[in-house]
C-alpha cells in the first residue's frame, strides 16, 4: 500500500524509477528457460509460455483468435495483425455494453493472412527464409492500463528470463523524434531500457518510418519500440539493425498508443493510453530453435517431409537465389506456406472464388499448384495431401477442444455397435443400416466405424452403405427441388386400408407438452408411442427389416410437421426393447390425419413395439422464437401501417424467419428506413417485457369474434388453436381490450414468453411483386451479430467519409477512396446487417462515390488541362491528342485550357481502341468553332455540331497524327484568310 500510494502521488521521474524497481526486481528473480545450443522449445511450447506467461503471471484475459475473414471490416481482405479485433477499442466506438468493453490486459494469439491489400507479401513468398502469406501474431494488450514501463519489463521477462535469450544478442530501437511533425524523441522509453539494464549502445533510435505506428490516415497512433535480435551473437553490430540484415531481425514490436492524428494532421493526447505488442510466432520459434530461416523450424520441417515424401522430389537445401538454380527449394517454401494459408482460410470459411478474398485465395492456390506441377513435378492431387500435416501442426488446440466434445458421442456409438457385435449370431458382416444410423446421427465418420468393427474381425456392409448414401442424396436433392416432395407415398388405397384397419389418426398434442424448467430453459417432454402401421412401397405391412425405408405411423408424436411456415422437427426415436438403437427421423409428413414418419430402419420394426420419440431441441426451440417473433413482427406491421395489412405467406425455419404481405391503399414500393426502425422498436420493446406467451384451443366461430385476431386465407380446422401475446385468450373471448394485441389462429409451437427471442433485426425487406412485399429476419445471437456488423460497417463509412473530407484532392488519393467506397458498397449489400441501416448506409457511400468520382473528374481534366499548358506555351494556335474515352471529359478539358489562355484557338482529339476518335474545339468570332469540327469530323468520316464558340463531334481513324496535323492546317488556313 505504501508503495502504491507513493507511485501515485510522485512526480513522473520518481514514480518511474519506483516501478521500474519492482519490475527489474521481478525480470531478475524469474526462471529461465536455457537457452542453448541443442536444447530447443517446439512451436507449440513457445505460443503456449507466451499465452501463458501474460495470463497467469501479469493477469490477462486469453481472448481466442478472430477468424482470418475480418468481421464487420470490408476494409481488409484478411486479418493481417493482432489488432484488427480490437479496433473498436482503440476507435473507443466500443458498445459500451459488449463483453469487449471490459478488456483491460489482453493476451492472444492471432492468425493473420498478408495476401493482397495494403500488406501484401504474396510474390515476395518463397524467394527468401522468412516472408509468409500466413503467420501467427503473438500479442499482449492493455486498454486504459499498464503503459511503456510494464509492457517494457514484461518483454524482457519473457525473452530473456522465461525463454532465456542471450541479453547481449538483443537490440532495441525507439522513437528518435520528427522535427518537421515536432515531435521530440521517446527518451521516455530509452530511459526505461536503460533502467532495466540494456547495455546503452544496443538502444537506438529511428524515425517515423520505423518506430512511429499509425493506424490510419486519422485515428490512434504513438511512438513504438522494437526489439531485435542477432542470430550470430558474440559480437556489437547495433548498425545493422533496422538495415535488412537477415542475421539481425526484429521479433517484437510494442507500440504505445498515446496520440490521435485529426483529420488536419495534428496530434492530440488521447485520453487512455493502450499498448499494442505484436510478435511473429514463426521468428521467435527460428530464434529459440537455434535456426537463420523460419523454414527450418517444427513448424515448417514436417511440411518439407510430406512434401518430399507426397511430390518424390529431390530434399530441401535452404538455398535462395543463384544458389537455388532450379528454384526447387523455392518451390518447397511456396507450397508449404501457401497450404498453410489455404488451409487455414478454407477453415475459416475463405473459399477461392472469382472476387475479393476469394480471389486472392484462388491466385495462392494457382500459385501453388503451379510450383508443385512444374518446378516439383508432381501429380495432380498431391498438393491436397499436405493438408493433414498443417493440421497436426497448427490446430491441435482444437483437436483438445473436440475431443471432449465427442468423448460422449463416441460411448454411446460404441454401446451401438457393440450390441449389434454381439447379436450378429456368428455374422462376419457388420449391418450397413446401423453404421448408417450411427453416422448421421452421432457424427461417426464411416471410415472410423469401419476401423471399429474390423478390429473385431467384421468386414462392414459396403453395398448398403452406399445404397443408402446415394438415397440420402437423391432425397436432398429432392428436397431442394420441391419442398412438397415426398418420398412416402400415402395414396388413397392405403388411407382407406388404414382406416379400414380401424387405425386412429395420429395425436400429435405432444408436441405442445414443453415447460420453462427453474433454471429458465425449456424443458421437452420425451413421447412414448406405439407403431400403430409401416408403410413400404405402396402397402401397409407387418413389420420391416434392418436397412428398409418405410414411413411409420404411432398412436402419438412429438414431432412438429411442416405446418403454418414452420419448418418440421428433426430427432429420432428408439424401440424401447433396445434403447441404444437410434432410427433417425428424416422427414415428417401429415397426411389425411396421419403423421407419418420417413425412416431407414437400423433395427427390424414391428407393428405394435413401443418407442420412445426425441426431439432435436435445438433446432425446435429456434424454430419457437422464429415463429414467436413472426406473430409480433405481423402484429407491429399492422399497427404502424393499418389494418389494411394482410399476411400472404411466411416461413420459419431455426435460422431466419420470412413473412410475406400486402397492405390496402399503400403505394410505396417499400419501408421506408423510419418505418423499418420503428418496426424494430416496437418489437423490442414486447421482447424486452418478456410478455406471456398464451395458447388455447377454441370452436372456430367463438375464435373468430375476438377483436383483431389475424387469420390468413385457408381452411381451419375447428376447433382451432388461438396464440395471443400478453393477454390471455380467456380474457379476449370475454371482452375486447383497448390494448393492441398479437393474436393470430395457428398450430406452431410458440415461445411461453416473448424474452427468449432476445433481439430482431430486419436484414431484408422489398417488394416481390407490385404490391406485395417480403421482409426477411434474424432473431438471438443472430441479431446480435448483424447488429455488430451493422455498427462496424457504418464505422468504416464513417472513416472513409472523414478520410474524404480531410483529403487534399489528388489523383493519387482520389481514385483510391472512390475503389474503397465500391468495395464497401458490395460489403454493405451482401452482409446481414439491419436493413434500415443498409438503405442509410449505402446511399452514403453512392454519394461518396459520386463525390470522389467527380473529385477524380475534375483532377484528370486539371492535370492534363495543366500538361497542355506546359507543353504549348506561348502558342496562339494548339491541335493535340488527349487520353480518355469521354467526349465530356475532352470538351472539358478544351474548355479549362481556353479559360486559362484566353485567344488561344484549341482543339483536342482523342483516339481509341475501335478505331474511333472524339473531338472538341474552342474559337472565337472570327473563326467558327462549328466550322472547325464540322471540317475536321467529316474528313474522319464522321459529324460534328456546336456553336461560334465551341464545337464537338466524333469521327474514324487509323492515324491520330495525321488526323492532328489535317486539322491543324484546316485551322492555320481560316486564320491567314481572317
Amino acid at each position: 500500500m505504501a508503495a502504491a500510494a507513493l507511485l501515485f502521488g510522485a512526480s513522473n521521474s520518481v514514480r518511474l524509477k519506483v516501478r521500474q524497481s519492482f519490475l527489474v526486481k521481478d525480470i531478475r528473480d524469474c526462471t529461465a528457460y536455457c537457452w542453448r545450443e541443442g536444447s530447443t522449445l517446439t512451436s507449440s511450447a513457445v505460443r503456449r509460455m507466451f499465452i501463458e506467461f501474460f495470463k497467469e503471471r501479469h493477469g490477462h484475459k486469453v481472448v481466442a483468435s478472430a477468424p482470418v475473414r475480418p468481421r464487420g471490416d470490408k476494409s481488409l481482405l484478411f486479418v493481417n495483425a493482432g489488432m484488427n479485433q480490437f479496433k473498436p477499442i482503440l476507435l473507443g466506438t466500443v458498445d459500451p455494453r459488449s463483453e469487449m468493453a471490459q478488456y483491460r490486459r489482453v493476451v492472444n494469439s492471432q492468425k493473420c493472412v498478408r495476401a493482397g491489400g495494403k500488406h501484401n507479401d504474396l510474390e515476395d513468398v518463397g524467394h527468401d527464409v522468412y516472408h509468409h502469406t500466413f503467420f501467427e501474431m503473438l500479442g499482449n494488450w492493455s486498454f486504459g492500463d499498464y503503459f511503456k514501463e510494464e509492457a517494457c519489463a514484461m518483454a524482457w521477462q519473457l525473452l530473456t528470463g522465461v525463454y532465456g535469450l542471450p541479453r547481449d544478442r538483443l537490440y532495441v530501437s525507439y522513437f528518435g523524434g520528427d522535427q518537421m511533425l515536432g515531435l521530440e524523441a521517446d527518451e521516455e522509453t530509452r530511459e526505461i531500457w536503460l533502467s532495466i539494464g540494456v547495455q546503452p549502445n544496443h538502444i537506438l533510435p529511428f524515425g517515423m518510418k520505423d518506430n512511429f505506428w499509425e493506424m490510419g490516415e486519422i485515428g490512434p497512433c504513438g511512438p513504438c519500440t522494437e526489439i531485435h535480435y542477432d542470430h550470430v551473437g558474440g559480437r556489437d553490430v547495433p548498425h545493422l539493425v533496422n538495415k535488412g540484415s537477415p542475421d539481425v531481425v526484429e521479433i517484437w514490436n510494442l507500440v504505445f498508443m498515446q496520440y490521435s492524428r485529426a483529420a488536419d494532421g495534428s496530434l492530440h493526447a488521447l485520453p487512455q493510453h493502450s499498448v499494442d505488442t505484436g510478435m511473429g510466432l514463426e521468428r521467435l520459434v527460428a530464434v529459440l530453435q537455434h535456426k537463420r530461416s523460419n523454414y527450418d523450424t517444427d513448424l515448417f520441417a514436417p511440411l518439407f517431409s510430406a512434401i518430399q515424401q507426397h511430390f518424390r522430389c529431390p530434399e530441401y537445401r535452404g538455398q535462395t537465389g543463384v544458389a537455388d538454380r532450379l528454384k526447387v527449394d523455392m518451390a518447397y517454401r511456396v507450397i508449404a506456406d501457401h497450404i498453410r494459408t489455404l488451409s487455414v482460410c478454407i477453415a475459416d470459411g475463405v473459399y477461392p472464388g472469382k472476387s475479393g478474398a476469394e480471389l486472392v485465395l484462388r491466385q495462392i492456390l494457382r500459385r501453388a499448384v503451379r510450383f508443385s506441377a512444374e518446378v516439383l513435378q508432381s501429380t495432380p492431387g498431391s498438393l491436397s495431401k499436405l493438408v493433414p500435416t498443417v493440421a497436426h501442426i497448427l490446430i491441435m488446440y482444437i483437436i483438445d477442444d473436440n475431443e471432449a466434445q465427442f468423448l460422449s458421442s463416441l460411448k454411446q456409438g460404441r454401446r451401438v455397435i457393440d450390441r449389434t457385435l454381439q447379436n450378429m449370431n456368428g455374422s462376419t458382416i457388420f449391418p450397413g443400416s446401423v453404421a448408417w444410423s450411427v453416422h448421421c446421427h452421432l457424427g461417426f465418420p464411416l471410415d472410423l466405424i469401419k476401423l471399429m468393427v474390423e478390429e473385431k474381425g467384421v468386414t462392414m456392409d459396403t453395398e448398403t452403405l452406399d445404397r443408402l448414401a446415394l438415397e440420402n442424396e437423391k432425397v436432398k436433392t429432392q428436397t431442394q427441388e420441391s419442398e412438397q416432395d415426398g418420398c412416402i407415398n400415402l395414396d388413397p388405397n392405403v388411407l382407406r386400408e388404414l382406416q379400414g384397419c380401424g387405425i386412429a389418426y395420429t395425436s400429435d398434442l405432444p408436441k405442445y407438452q414443453y415447460s420453462l424448467g427453474q433454471d429458465g430453459k425449456y424443458v421437452f417432454a420425451p413421447c412414448s408411442a406405439t407403431v400403430q402401421a409401416l408403410i413400404c412401397g405402396e402397402g401397409l405391412v407387418h413389420e420391416v427389416q434392418k436397412g428398409q425405408r418405410c414411413g411409420v405411423i404411432f398412436d402419438k408424436t412429438c414431432f412438429y410437421t411442416e405446418q403454418g411456415g414452420q419448418d418440421q422437427d428433426q430427432g429420432y426415436f428408439t424401440q424401447e426393447k433396445l434403447p441404444d438403437v437410434l432410427f433417425p427421423v428424416e422427414q415428417v409428413q401429415l397426411v389425411g390425419g396421419y403423421i407419418v414418419h420417413q425412416v431407414t430402419t437400423t433395427e427390424r420394426l414391428r407393428r405394435g413395439d413401443q418407442v420412445r420419440l426425441i426431439l432435436n431441441e435445438s433446432q425446435r426451440l429456434a424454430c419457437m422464437v422464429n415463429h414467436t417473433a413472426t406473430h409480433i413482427l405481423n402484429h407491429c406491421l399492422r399497427q404502424l401501417l393499418g389494418d389494411g395489412v394482410e399476411q400472404q405467406g411466411s416461413h420459419v425455419s431455426a435460422d431466419h424467419l420470412r413473412f410475406d404481405f400486402s397492405v390496402k391503399v399503400y403505394c410505396s414500393t417499400s419501408l421506408s428506413v423510419q418505418q423499418l426502425q420503428e418496426i424494430e422498436r416496437m418489437m423490442q420493446n414486447i421482447i424486452k417485457k418478456n410478455e406471456p406467451v398464451y395458447t388455447e384451443e377454441l370452436p372456430f366461430q367463438v375464435a373468430k369474434r375476438i377483436s383483431g385476431i389475424r387469420t390468413v386465407d385457408e381452411v381451419y380446422p375447428d376447433p382451432v388453436r388461438v396464440v395471443s401475446v400478453g393477454v390471455p385468450v380467456a380474457h379476449l373471448v370475454k371482452s375486447p381490450t383497448e390494448k393492441p394485441v398479437s393474436v393470430e389462429l395457428c398450430c406452431g409451437t410458440h415461445l411461453l414468453k416473448t424474452g427468449e427471442i432476445q433481439d430482431v433485426v430486419i436484414v431484408s425487406e422489398g417488394q416481390m411483386v407490385k404490391g406485395s412485399s417480403r421482409v426477411v429476419a434474424v432473431t438471438g445471437t443472430q441479431a446480435k451479430e448483424a447488429r455488430e456488423a451493422g455498427c462496424d460497417l457504418a464505422k468504416e463509412v464513417e472513416s472513409l467519409s472523414a478520410r474524404l473530407a480531410a483529403t487534399t484532392p489528388s489523383l493519387h488519393r482520389a481514385p483510391r477512396l472512390s475503389k474503397e467506397a465500391g468495395l464497401l458498397i458490395h460489403a454493405v449489400e451482401n452482409t446481414d446487417i439491419p436493413h434500415w441501416q443498409r438503405r442509410e448506409l449505402t446511399n452514403k457511400l453512392k454519394a461518396l462515390q459520386r463525390s470522389t468520382n467527380t473529385m477524380v473528374r475534375k483532377l484528370e481534366i486539371a492535370e492534363k488541362a495543366q500538361s497542355l499548358l506546359k507543353k504549348h506555351t506561348n502558342k496562339s494556335l494548339v491541335v493535340d491528342s488527349v487520353d480518355t474515352d469521354s467526349i465530356s471529359v475532352v470538351m472539358k478539358t478544351v474548355n479549362q485550357y481556353s479559360d486559362q489562355s484566353p485567344g488561344v484557338v484549341v482543339m483536342l482529339l482523342s483516339y481509341q481502341h475501335s478505331g474511333k476518335v472524339l473531338c472538341a474545339c474552342q474559337g472565337f468570332s472570327a473563326f467558327s468553332a462549328s466550322d472547325w469540327a464540322l471540317a475536321v469530323c467529316t474528313h474522319l468520316g464522321g459529324n460534328a455540331g456546336g456553336s461560334a464558340t465551341v464545337a464537338k463531334g466524333t469521327g474514324r481513324s487509323t492515324d491520330i497524327a495525321e488526323a492532328i496535323h489535317w486539322a491543324r492546317e484546316f485551322a492555320q488556313g481560316k486564320m491567314l484568310q481572317r
